[in-house]
This record gives C-alpha cells, structure tokens and sequence, in this order.
C-alpha cells in the first residue's frame, strides 16, 4: 500500500469518524468468511457500519479528528475492526446478539466511543447493552411529566370526579 492510498483510507476513517457519534472497536478475528457476512449483515440490518482497518491507519484518523484518547491507542493492536452508528447501543446489540449464535465468542469489545465518553473492555458490553438513547431519555421525561397529570384525569373523570362536578354544579346553581 503507497502513501497515497494510506492518505486515502485515514481521509474515509476521518469521515466516519465525524459522520457517527458513536464507535466500537472490536476484534473479529477468526471468524470464517460465512460467519463474517452473517455478522455484516446483522450490522447493516441494525444500520451499523463494519470496516476492518488497520491499527496505525485508525490511530492516525483518530488524532485527525481529535479523538486520539490514550485508552483507545492502547487497544489498537492486534486484529481491528471498527462499528460506526448514529444509535449509541446498536453496536453493543449487535455483538451481544451475534455472539449468541457464535461459539468463539466473537466479536470481542475492545473499545467504545459512547456518547463522549469511553469504555474500555469487553466487560463494559451489558453497560453500553443497556445505556439507553436520547429519545429513549427524552420518552421516559415526557411519561414522567404526564404521569402527575395523568393521575388527576384519572380522578377527575373517576368517582372522585362526579363528587367534584357536583361541587361546581351546587356552586353555580347557589351562584345563579
């Protein structure tokens, strides 16, 4: 590989990397070529990007745009592969699902780039499995917002209610 095609592959790693939030470093090595596809199609399904990369390659897009972290150096090496996604737990999904059905094992979490934070180690998968997303966030608000409201509809349309409508009516009628 010449120096041009090098400049060339960190320029499409820059560009993922500022494209999607969210990255995962994995090891898929020793997968066969049919557990390989199986794996890239459960990516593209969950809208998941796959790219196997080199690790200088990566390290060198990765100072590029200024997310060259001293725990993510520090797990490039050996095999690499790189998840991209706009979900931040879809990755961790993929791999949680995938190695249900794999008896290597694989793939196996290096790292993780989540919501501006890192997460070294494959013992942080459940972690990131269960992180929940912006909308999930932004959903759960909106129930508990409602919930109080909810509560008084309920009241008000209930037993409880008819009681109260009776008071307004006697009121309006004394008013009157």
């Amino acid at each position: 590989m010449n120096r041009e095609e090098k400049r060339q592959i960190i320029e499409s790693l820059a560009a993922k990397l500022n494209e999607y939030p969210h990255f995962y470093i994995t090891d898929i090595a020793d997968l066969n070529a049919e557990q390989t596809a199986a794996l890239r199609r459960q990516c593209f399904e969950k809208e998941v990007c796959l790219m196997v990369v080199k690790n200088t390659l990566l390290e060198k897009a990765l100072e590029s745009v200024n997310k060259a972290d001293d725990q993510l150096k520090a797990v490039l090496n050996g095999t690499t592969s790189v998840m991209f996604s706009a979900t931040n737990k879809a990755p961790a999904q993929v791999i949680k699902e995938f190695r249900k059905s794999n008896p290597l094992g694989k793939p196996i979490l290096k790292a993780a780039f989540v919501e501006d934070c890192i997460y070294v180690g494959d013992q942080n998968l459940d972690t990131l499995v269960a992180i929940k997303s912006r909308e999930e966030l932004i959903g759960d608000i909106i129930g508990l917002l409602q919930s109080p409201i909810k509560n008084v509809m309920s009241a008000l349309t209930g037993a409880a209610g008819q009681k109260v409508a009776g008071i307004v009516k006697a009121l309006e009628e004394r008013n009157n």
